[in-house]
């Protein structure tokens, strides 16, 4: 489905690049990872000459080694990405030194009010003025560049930037040094990767300057600064302000037209380390991958020894189990929620039945009166013209008349295109059954609106019923408070993890749908190069939205708690998430209360964020002995970690361990009945600080948890507790059952009271 309308392109190739090979001598780009204390380096000078070394020795012509190599890497990993022959391909892998090579692969993308909406506003007494606004901290924006003249960037008042920052501003196509300041501090872009599979043949900025809009709206929702009467065409008006609008943004364009390199990606991640970022937000991904094959969590692993938060997207892929991305246990995994801004227009039809839709075509246009056209659905033999492809739609039968389309293949806003250059007036976009009732607006090209399924069966009912069916579009502006939220987005990539089951993913929900935040000056606002409209702002959904806003949390919570590891920002942020919405009742999923596995540990809670009270901390060497008991090789960790483990010798020492993980995936295989863990809390809030437990176990299943209290004498102590989960149920070895469960686990301060430390729990029983 798609959730991002405005990059086409993007999500059309929601799908690893692994076209075959045309001949042997076919250059293709990998990722070559080397042993970071590797025998053969030591008679190298540099980094730099080690890698090329290896090119010189496996290459099979004349050609200079240093014309096949795109990238050399140095502290997201070690290694090198560069183009080989398949000849050349199987020689490297036989040297010494080196671990593993990947292919290179593409990896897909996945506001005015969500500040208020999440309880962010400038009073003193607020979690701003705690944090600063996110002062001092930098965010790192991998993503499609950035427009740095959208007032969101504008420096006034920004504090000067950190000694600390070691980054540049990259000059390029139709930017240069002066574009930066205090507030972008740093801009580069990658090209080599993308160049090296893929020629731009569409006119794009060869530089940090943003094309798509995508890039410029993720950096602004997570640090932009306040900008007061914005709006898209007069909806949503208000002062726009990211998450951490004190907070200073580096951009490293790494997305182009047609997607996302990993070997651009990792030198990214490997300059921004260096740069001196304290928090990384990627807004892309694929699928499930194996941790040792998954470059984010590669590079992931080393910006998390650095101290840097990395904060990704789920993915696009839901309501589908098991689709969640970047799943990382170093790595803070963020799914999509609604908010309860809505943007009503209501198709009246020609009996007088009403149907609610959204969308966010211009208020003040003459064309938005409500006329009463007559509606066509060209649904006969032609698919296409069902979808309304490009091309698809007769003249004839669309001229002056309101179209429907069916929701998929193509971009929202390119459906109203196509029928407006077929010579139709206006169209109501059909959500299908994929869809459901998921309501992500466009500010489309001609008068239009989105609606669900069930008033899409509704529609062509009427449409079916009568000879010349009518219909107007009734546009209501912007309604906020009278709806439900947040609620679950339904594209919102589910888990549970497909490659690492153990830890419950995603680990919380932020909002994703109708977000609207900064956007180019050379795009309309649907992205479409046929909109010769101009806006500073426009609207987008998807986890690419949702994941700015945790990492601009991440950046307040950094500036509050400059001391604070990644695992006890992301404890944060995860042990006081909400799981009601603003009515007081459980957040939703379509119809029915969300799960464990559509919202983690729920819903971000920023002002409580900032105050947990206790956090779980996980050192480092905590995720390897985590890799030991997934049952990882030797090699698969070196792959990940750059550390010589023994894996023997690591669970001989810590019997029993389980990750210091702030939820819990307590998987039953057949026969099982008794699962232990142990977890670790370190006082964070006041001395003397006493928590009683509070524990809704899963049906099935009963939960003891030994002590009942901690006694926190001093700040900073930790103390560990031991919880047994006893199944109830008997699962059969064969009988081909996969049933879960759900409950929770939450640490109760029992003098105030207010803080909550609340841990997920996910119960699974499995047959095999």
């Amino acid at each position: 489905m798609e959730s991002e309308s405005k990059i086409q392109l993007f999500f059309l190739t929601l799908f690893l690049f692994t076209l075959p090979l045309i001949n042997a001598e076919t250059l293709r780009t990998y990722i070559v990872q080397l042993h970071p204390h590797g025998i053969t380096g030591s008679s190298f000078t540099s980094k730099l000459k080690w890698h090329l070394s290896f090119i010189q020795q496996t290459l099979s012509s004349d050609d200079d080694p240093s014309s096949r190599l795109l990238y050399s890497y140095r502290s997201a990993m070690d290694g090198f990405a560069a183009q080989l022959t398949e000849s050349e391909l199987e020689y490297l892998k036989n040297l010494p030194d080196v671990i593993s090579i990947r292919p290179d692969s593409m990896l897909p993308l996945q506001t005015t009010y969500s500040y208020k909406f999440l309880g962010l506003n400038p009073a003193r007494e607020n979690g701003w003025y705690q944090s600063g606004f996110g002062r001092g901290t930098i965010i790192g924006v991998l993503d499609t560049g950035v427009w740095p003249e959208s007032p969101s960037f504008n420096d006034q008042g920004m504090p000067p930037v950190p000694k600390k920052w070691k980054g540049i501003c990259q000059a390029g196509k139709a930017f240069n040094s002066s574009n930066c300041n205090r507030k972008l501090i740093g801009a580069r872009y990658f090209t080599k990767g993308h160049s090296s599979v893929s020629p731009f043949r569409i006119p794009e900025y060869l530089s940090p300057r943003d094309s798509s809009g995508h890039g410029t709206h993720t950096s602004s929702t997570a640090g932009g600064v306040p900008v007061p009467l914005a709006s898209v065409f007069g909806y949503a008006s208000g002062v726009a302000r990211g998450m951490a609008p004190g907070a200073h943004i580096a951009v490293y364009k790494v997305c182009w037209f047609n997607g996302c390199y990993n070997s651009d990606i990792m030198a990214a991640m490997d300059v921004a380390i260096r740069d001196g970022v304290d928090i990384l937000s990627l807004s892309l991904g694929g699928f499930s991958t194996p941790l040792y094959d998954d470059n984010i969590a590669i590079g992931s692993f080393r910006a998390m020894e650095h101290g840097i938060s990395v904060i990704c997207a789920a993915g696009n892929n839901g309501p589908t189990a098991m689709s969640v991305a970047n799943e990382a246990p170093w790595i803070a995994t963020i799914g999509a929620s609604t908010l309860d801004r809505k943007f009503p227009a209501t198709v009246r039809m020609g009996n007088g039945q009403m149907l609610y839709g959204e969308s966010m075509y211009p208020l003040n246009h003459p064309m938005s009166n409500g006329k009463e056209l007559e509606l066509v659905y060209l649904s006969e033999g032609d698919t296409e013209s069902q979808f309304c492809l490009r091309g698809s739609l007769p003249r004839d039968k669309v001229k002056g008349k309101m179209v429907v389309c069916d929701r998929g293949v193509n971009g929202r806003a390119e459906k109203g295109q196509v029928v407006k250059e077929a010579g139709g007036v206006a169209m109501i976009l059909a959500n299908t059954e994929i869809n459901l009732g998921e309501d992500s607006v466009d500010v489309h090209v001609l008068p239009a609106t989105l609606i669900g399924f069930d008033e899409a069966v509704t529609l062509k009912d009427y449409i079916n019923s009568t000879r010349r069916p009518l219909a107007r579009i009734e546009f209501g502006g912007t309604v906020i408070g009278k709806s439900r939220a947040p609620a679950v987005a339904r594209f919102s990539a589910r888990g549970p993890s497909y490659t690492n089951p153990s830890i419950l993913k995603p680990d919380v929900i932020a909002p994703g749908v109708n977000i609207i935040a900064a956007w180019p000056q050379n795009l309309g606002p649907t992205g479409l190069p046929e909109d010769s409209r101009r806006v500073n702002f426009s609207v987008m959904s998807g986890t690419s939205m949702a994941c700015p806003h945790v990492s601009g949390i991440a950046a307040l919570i950094r500036s509050a708690h400059p001391s604070w590891s990644p695992a006890a920002i992301k404890s944060a942020i995860m042990t006081t998430a909400e799981v009601t919405d603003h009515t007081g009742r459980p957040i939703l999923d379509e119809n029915q209360p969300a799960g464990v596995f559509d919202m983690g540990a729920g819903h971000v809670n920023p002002q409580r964020a900032l105050n947990p009270g206790l956090v779980y901390d996980i050192r480092p060497d905590d995720y390897i002995i985590h890799l030991c008991s997934l049952g990882y090789t030797k090699s698969e960790i070196f792959s990940i970690t750059h550390r010589n483990v023994s894996c023997n010798g690591v669970l001989k020492m810590n019997r029993g361990f389980s990750l210091n993980y702030p939820s819990f995936s307590v998987i039953f295989k057949a026969g099982e009945r008794r699962k232990m863990f142990i977890r670790r809390l370190t006082n964070v809030g006041n001395a003397n600080s006493i928590y009683s437990v509070e524990v809704k176990a899963p049906e099935g299943v009963k939960v003891i948890v030994k002590p009942k209290r901690l006694v926190f004498k001093q700040v900073n102590q930790s103390l560990a507790y031991r919880v047994w989960f006893i199944s109830r149920k008997r699962v059969k070895k064969g009988d081909g059952l996969v049933t879960y469960a759900e409950g929770n686990l939450t640490w109760v301060h029992s003098q105030n009271g207010s803080n909550r430390v609340r841990s997920p729990v996910a119960v699974t029983w499995k047959s095999k």
